[in-house]
């Protein structure tokens, strides 16, 4: 399901930018989820406010911003979580200057 793609020196355009953005200060976790159907979405439980009141939600980011920011290694995902309908992989920036782990090429999701 996963195959290395070529690494993308292309700039960030304003959608990319904030979602960089967004996952590099973001206070709780960023995840992938990939379903068992290859459908692929990013995104972050966004809690309760206080100042609302109200319930929390499931905050969905752009997924062509997100794997374009992936190819490029400005973010890399973690060890997946698989259960039988989906694989869960967190997000987080690239360390910069940091070689990749272990040496092993970079990992982007393809439909």
């Amino acid at each position: 399901m996963l195959r290395s793609l070529p690494r993308t020196p292309a700039p960030l355009g304003p959608g990319g930018a904030e979602v960089l953005r967004l996952i590099t200060v973001q206070r709780v976790p960023v995840c992938l989820t990939v379903h068992a159907n290859g459908r692929r979405r990013y995104g972050y439980w966004q809690p309760i406010s206080s100042g609302a009141g109200q319930g929390g939600c499931y905050v969905a980011l752009p997924t062509d911003d997100c794997d374009a920011l992936h190819a490029a290694g400005r973010i890399v995902l973690g060890d997946p979580v698989v259960d039988p309908a989906k694989t869960t992989y967190p997000v987080r920036p690239a360390v910069q200057g940091a070689p990749s782990a272990a040496g092993a090429p970079r990992q982007a999701l393809t439909a």
